[in-house]
């Protein structure tokens, strides 16, 4: 097999842990949201 770029290795890993960071971010607010919106209308 030929020699790997390490160098392109870990930013390409960095870039893509970063992406996920920021997805699950996103999911996590809108789930945030949802169950405000949920227990507000249960309450009133």
């Amino acid at each position: 097999m030929p020699a790997q770029n390490l160098g392109s290795v870990n930013e390409s890993e960095g870039a893509a842990r970063t992406m996920t960071y920021g997805v699950g971010l996103v999911a996590g607010a809108i789930a945030l949201v949802l169950m405000c919106l949920l227990c507000a209308r249960v309450i009133f």
